[in-house]
């Protein structure tokens, strides 16, 4: 049978099995499908954080039993440095596929504790200690599920259409939330208070996991890209902790990226329904159907932002994201008290903006590593950030504005926008680079 010899990777391949004539539609599917599953359970652990706090930790207090729910919503994310190497490790040495895989899978067994764990009425603590030991089993999961997913997603698109693939990462994501807000919204029309207290809030994260193992049928179908098949076998046995090292102004760039963009998306496109139910008052099934209009704004801006990326440039588009979320979170944290059409308009002006970074971030992230360490370079920094800023973020804007400071969380989230549009300026731009030349292209940054 007669092959051709590809001409990045220099390797040969039998007609009609290369990555191009493969279904794009599978590539698209596979990995959007796993990401948007692991987004579900982590908006659906939001959106049901005080049902969580009422079945499974003591009634006496129910303010300290939210804030301890959010607290083991934050603690999920100490976990994710751990993936973002364990997972890292293995998409940088075994296949992306695998690392995509294995990682949909330890998020479905997370999301099935949850759904089976017992009440605090019936073994007390337990049932407390059963939802931390799943939190952090789905945070060494996501720790590695957006580093894999984006890196392979940013190695199989075609180079002038990067910007524009890199937006299936949120856009998947989001798909994911906007299902568990539906539902969600649902359930509270459907169901009275006391059967959601007693039992279904356990229905979302059942679905949960029925939906990662279809995730993971469609990942075991996926074809390996073929920037890491055609690595070098040396350069992929290669040490790990030196790459990192000789990369470290890279990881530092994509700690400064994500900073301000972590905290406020997960003000508003994760926590806003259930801050604005639970500390303004608003009615909570009106919340999360306002926050399923800010969402669908959110998906419709990111392949506009992707689109306009690779046409002028990725630090044009990040500059606005990050400048515009700046100037704008005031503004719209001072609109939203009590009323849904106030959530509304507020979360889709923020993500609006917020979608121009998260649209392409993905892209940028993988244009400034080389293939060997790509998905740990990405995933180590990446992960520390949101753990310690992202994580946090929740519960601190409950605490402030529990103690009448909510106006410190805001200028904290201002201020870390700031920072990131510093570090846009430090990063160059990498809009149609070859990934496979992406290697000589790092180490003469860290050479100057």
């Amino acid at each position: 049978m007669k092959t051709t010899i590809h001409p990045q990777t220099g390797h040969g391949s039998v007609p009609g099995t290369s990555t191009k004539q493969r279904p794009v539609w599978r590539t698209l599917v596979g990995t959007g499908i796993g990401n948007a599953v692991e987004w579900y359970d982590w908006a659906v652990y939001a959106t049901f954080t005080p049902f969580l706090a009422g079945a499974l930790f003591s009634k006496a207090d129910k303010t300290s039993a939210v804030l301890a729910t959010l607290a083991i919503f934050a603690v999920g994310f100490v976990a994710r440095p751990f993936g973002g190497f364990l997972f890292g490790w293995i998409g940088d040495r075994i296949g992306r596929k695998s690392s995509m895989t294995l990682a949909v899978g330890l998020a479905s067994v997370g999301s099935l504790l949850i759904a089976v764990a017992p009440g605090y009425a019936q073994v007390g603590a337990l049932a407390s200690a059963t939802l931390l030991v799943a939190r952090l089993l789905q945070g060494l999961a996501h720790g590695g599920e957006l580093p894999s997913s984006q890196t392979y997603l940013s190695e199989m698109a075609p180079k002038e259409k990067r910007g524009l693939w890199a937006t299936l990462i949120y856009t998947s994501g989001t798909a994911g939330i906007l299902f568990g807000t539906l539902l969600g919204a649902t359930m509270t029309l459907v169901l009275p208070k006391v059967d959601m207290q007693a039992w279904g809030w356990r229905v979302p994260f059942a679905v949960g996991a029925a939906l990662g193992l279809y995730a993971l049928y469609m990942r075991s179908r996926l074809h390996e890209s073929e920037v890491f098949t055609g690595e070098d076998a040396k350069a992929k046995r290669a040490p790990i902790w030196p790459q990192i090292v000789r990369h470290r102004r890279q990881a530092l760039q994509v700690i400064g990226l994500t900073v301000g963009l972590t905290v406020v998306y997960y003000i508003w496109g994760v926590v806003a329904p259930s801050h604005a139910a639970t500390d303004l008052g608003m009615d909570r099934g009106a919340a999360l159907w306002a926050s399923v209009i800010g969402n669908v704004v959110f998906i419709a801006a990111l392949p506009f932002w992707g689109r306009l990326s690779d046409r002028i440039g990725r630090k044009k588009v990040l500059l606005t994201g990050a400048i515009g979320s700046a100037v704008l979170h005031f503004p719209m944290t001072w609109l939203l008290k009590d009323q849904p059409w106030e959530l509304a308009v507020s979360m889709s002006v923020m993500l609006f903006f917020i979608a121009a970074s998260a649209s392409i971030v993905p892209a940028v992230y993988a244009e400034l590593f080389p293939t060997s360490i790509r998905t740990v370079g990405v995933g180590i920094p990446y992960s520390i950030c949101v753990a310690v800023f992202g994580g946090t973020a929740p519960y601190l804007q409950s605490w402030l504005g529990s103690i009448q400071l909510g106006v410190l969380f805001s200028v904290y989230a201002v201020v870390l926008l700031l920072v990131s549009a510093v570090f846009i300026f430090t990063i160059p731009e990498t809009m149609g680079k070859d990934l496979a030349g992406a290697a000589d292209f790092s180490v003469g940054q860290n050479q100057g």
